[in-house]
């Protein structure tokens, strides 16, 4: 990295250090209470909204992780883009009445409305365990993203002088976040986002440029990592790829950092309008995708001066050695920094959501009396706790270890869905059936990771004499749904029904 590049780098985490900090009072409001300061006081409208959501789901690791996985993986890994597409049909049909409930109630957590609605402590507090245990790994991730970013300026990897700027931008993260609260994040993302669309759009016309246009790209990718059939030697590539998509898709918006930017819209209109335009980032998403073939034709990993990179970090290194190698150094500075930033604002919004979970619903129970000053305090106590730990997390264990607790991460959230979304829609599920079915749920997917040595989501399932590879959290869930529907049943039987205190 050229010293014009780090200088850039620099000035513009400067930047968003101080838009951070500014934040606290963009729509003043009273940031002792949790609807301000975890919410962003409720009234973001659609550019904001749009803005933050597309900056929380699309994270500073998906800008690695995705082109990671068809530098190494090849077709399989666009099953990215149906994914997006689908979730937001998904999220389309859900969340806009999601946000209705929770606004009429002035619930601030995705476990308020379960709880609420089913007047169902256990259940409640079922949701609130599960949405921080898998925010948790993902969290991590983030740090993991930035931590490539930065090995991009060469610093050494390994070292302290390598892990002092990590330790330094997620501490100056957790003063602004404690300070601003969601408005921070809220606030960063726009100059974040606008940073990915520069540096990505310069990137698809640029590099192709360099490397002899799109034609010659297509033909230097061997035929196994361009046809699905072939990615995984034909044993089961269409129902890997769409079982990771369709579960991936019935996943995405019961993390809590999405279901708290969906609860600070001004409006279920608002909600709506992001629905229909969040899909603008699956263009982006596809372009991110083809950095990965760019990666694997330039032949970065075979170049002296990235050896040490893709040593430390495998593929997940190939879009930072793309960039350096392809840009001049001051913008090779823009783009690094653009991930990097990329890492904070759902960093951010992860702290928060996970925060407001324990505050509001692990904390509060436990407390009689308490006032919403000290439940604010303690939420954003934990948010900075979180932060450190997810710190001590990443310089002490292998980052193995953390992409291996997100995969266990995704099979655990997605056992939120009949809970969270179907119920807005079915009215006679009951608490009984959706606990019976969280604990069949999330026990089947667990083992079926475990089964894979943690190494894998893709569980192969034996049915009839035939071998269906799918995505463990799909299959899970599904037993989740089935036990839930005859549970449910059961009761509906044998009991009165029961009160839905906030159906919608």
């Amino acid at each position: 990295m050229s010293t014009a590049g780090i200088v850039i780098f620099i000035a513009l985490f400067v930047l968003v250090t101080v838009i951070g900090f500014i934040a606290a009072n963009w729509r003043r409001g009273d940031l002792a209470q949790l609807d301000e300061w975890g919410l962003g006081g409720r009234r973001f409208g659609t550019i904001v909204t749009w803005f933050l959501l597309g900056g929380d789901l699309y994270t500073a690791y998906t800008l690695i992780a995705v082109p990671a996985l068809v530098f190494g993986a090849g077709a399989i890994g666009f099953f990215a883009l149906p994914y997006a597409l689908v979730a937001f049909v998904i999220g389309f049909a859900t969340l806009p009445r999601l946000w209705t409930v929770a606004h009429k109630h002035g619930y601030v957590t995705a476990a308020d409305f379960v709880q609420g609605h089913f007047q169902s402590r256990t259940l409640g507090l079922l949701v609130a365990i599960t949405a921080i245990f898998a925010t948790l790994p993902y969290l991590a991730l983030q740090l993991i993203g930035m931590e490539v970013a930065l090995a991009g300026l060469g610093l050494p990897t390994g070292a302290f002088s390598g892990d002092l700027p990590l330790i330094i931008a997620f501490l100056i993260l957790a003063a602004y976040t404690y300070t601003s609260g969601l408005r921070a994040p809220a606030a960063i993302s726009l100059v974040k986002d606008s940073l990915i669309y520069i540096v990505i759009l310069a990137a698809v016309v640029v590099i192709p440029m360099q490397l002899g246009g799109y034609g010659k790209i297509f033909s230097s990718v061997p035929p196994e990592k361009e046809l699905l059939t072939t990615s995984l030697h034909n044993t089961g590539a269409v129902s890997a790829y769409m079982t990771l998509a369709l579960g991936s898709a019935m996943a995405l918006f019961l993390y809590p950092h999405a279901t708290t930017g969906i609860f600070a819209a001004k409006s279920g209109r608002v909600v709506r309008r992001n629905m229909a335009l969040l899909p603008v980032y699956t263009v982006l998403l596809g372009f991110v995708m083809m950095l990965g073939y760019m990666a694997y034709v330039a032949d970065l990993q075979n170049l002296p001066e990235y050896a040490d990179g893709f040593k430390a970090y495998g593929a997940n290194y190939a879009v930072i050695a793309l960039f350096l190698h392809a840009f001049p150094g001051w913008f090779a500075g823009i783009a690094l920094a653009a991930i990097a930033i990329g890492a904070l604002v759902p960093a951010a919004v992860m702290s928060i959501a996970a925060a407001n979970l324990f505050a509001r619903n692990l904390y509060l129970p436990l407390r009689k009396n308490i006032t919403p000053k000290e439940e604010t305090f303690v939420a954003k106590l934990v948010s900075l706790l979180i932060k450190v730990g997810a710190i001590v997390f990443i310089l002490t264990v292998p980052a193995k270890f953390a992409i291996d607790f997100q995969l266990l991460g995704g099979v655990w959230i997605i056992q939120l869905f009949p809970a969270l979304m179907l119920s807005l829609w079915i009215g006679w599920l009951r608490s009984q059936g959706l606990i019976a079915g969280w604990v069949v749920g999330t026990g089947l997917g667990t083992w079926m990771v475990y089964t894979q040595g943690f190494t894998s989501a893709v569980y192969p399932l034996h049915v009839f004499g035939w071998t269906l590879p799918g995505y463990a959290a799909l299959y899970s869930v599904l037993a989740n749904l089935v036990v839930a529907l005859l549970v449910s049943l059961v009761f509906i039987k044998s009991q009165k029904p029961e009160p839905h205190a906030s159906a919608a």
